[in-house]
């Protein structure tokens, strides 16, 4: 399953990247990206445990710093190339089929570019610069749904992004807003994955717990590497 949730993360990683007019390319062994990728997107991500270095750096920018790099199964040491490890994080997957507990929300997709920059704030917690992460292009793919949930009053109180790649739903951005227990976006957002597909994505720290609160189970690590010009 580590595999499909791998490459799950490659394409929603690449869908970013298409929609700020800047697609990537896969290969046997890693998706790279030639020019700069938005902001907190990998410039390369590692699809097979084999991948090595220069599967990685050789096509990439690295013309200033900045540059990150996804070691899918954490089997990379890029510290002789200048990059510094940014953070790990946990794979996790949880079986198709498991029942997910109501949420007082009311939960749906995010339709109009409205509604998109009301996520993006919400999500971005009022920050102008995170917020233009999420643009309108990403609601013309097929392949990804913006999620939000709604309070009596009509605010949001939390979200996520659900890429569909056919065997496999990925979980990415969930927040919930403050006053919100993340358990709630967890239950709200999963309520709208397809019938009978498993879910993936990763999380770390204090985020992993509500997410294996809820049924989910961890399936192998993963690191974050930066570039930082040294």
């Amino acid at each position: 399953m580590i595999m499909e949730a791998v490459r799950n993360n490659a394409e929603w990683c690449e869908a970013m990247c298409r929609a700020h007019g800047r697609p990537g390319a896969f290969g046997p062994r890693a998706w790279t990206n030639g020019r700069r990728t938005p902001l907190y997107y990998p410039d390369a991500v590692t699809l097979t445990a084999d991948a090595s270095v220069r599967d990685v750096l050789d096509t990439i920018d690295r013309s200033a710093p900045g540059a990150s790099v996804k070691d899918s199964f954490a089997g990379l040491d890029l510290a002789g190339e200048g990059f510094e490890l940014l953070f790990g994080a946990r794979w996790i997957h949880r079986t198709a089929g498991l029942p997910v507990p109501s949420t007082d929300a009311s939960w749906r997709p995010v339709r109009t570019p409205e509604e998109l920059a009301a996520w993006a704030t919400a999500w971005s917690g009022g920050d102008a610069d995170e917020a233009a992460l999420f643009r309108a292009e990403l609601l013309a793919d097929p392949a990804t749904a913006v999620v939000a949930g709604y309070g009596a009053d009509g605010r949001i109180v939390g979200g996520a992004v659900l890429s569909d790649s056919g065997t496999v739903t990925g979980v990415s951005n969930l927040f919930a807003a403050e006053g919100t227990d993340p358990a709630e976006a967890w239950a709200g957002c999963l309520a709208l994955v397809r019938d009978g597909v498993p879910v993936v994505g990763y999380e770390s720290g204090d985020d992993l717990p509500p997410a294996l609160a809820l049924g989910f189970e961890e399936i192998g690590d993963l690191r974050v590497w930066l570039d930082t010009g040294a």
